[in-house]
């Protein structure tokens, strides 16, 4: 049997150590940053969604009718017409939503040539939407979604 050297029992654990500092300065916060990033990503995605339900609702419909856009603002919000449960994002709030339909915006939106005749637009966004981050070391307090919007088609 050998006998272990001074040197050999120094040894002993360092390999322990020494993942103990890589998992903490390398491994959990690249963990935690691919973790955020697809929070981030799963936001951008929901509010996409909820844009284009709102944009496709009014799409349906004709122009100037209030109660029809106040329930585009819910789609793009709660995910519902009414405006019941919690908002798909936090902090998003009805007045963040921007809805532009031929009544609202007619330079832009109404009767808009084309090479078959001419269309109305509706265009549902919410601008500068502010995420708001879990791990702020990850994605900083300051950071916002450029404009979320969609134009469609309107029916005349």
């Amino acid at each position: 049997m050998k006998k272990r050297t001074l040197r050999h029992s120094f040894q002993r654990g360092v390999a322990a150590v020494e993942f103990a500092i890589l998992l903490q300065l390398v491994l959990v916060p690249m963990i935690l940053g691919t973790t955020e990033l697809g929070h981030a990503i799963y936001s951008f995605n929901t509010l996409d969604k909820t844009v284009r339900d709102a944009g496709r609702h009014l799409s349906q419909h004709g122009p100037g009718d209030a109660t029809i856009a106040a329930e585009a603002k819910c789609l793009a919000v709660y995910g519902t017409t009414d405006c019941s449960g919690s908002p798909v994002a936090p902090g998003l709030t009805t007045a963040m939503v921007s809805i532009c339909d031929a009544s609202l915006c007619p330079g832009t939106h109404a009767n808009q040539s084309t090479g078959l005749g001419s269309i109305n637009l509706v265009t549902v966004s919410i601008p500068s939407y502010a995420f708001d981050s879990l791990f702020k070391f990850v994605i900083p307090n300051d950071f916002s979604f450029n404009n979320i919007s969609v134009t469609l088609r309107a029916q005349l």
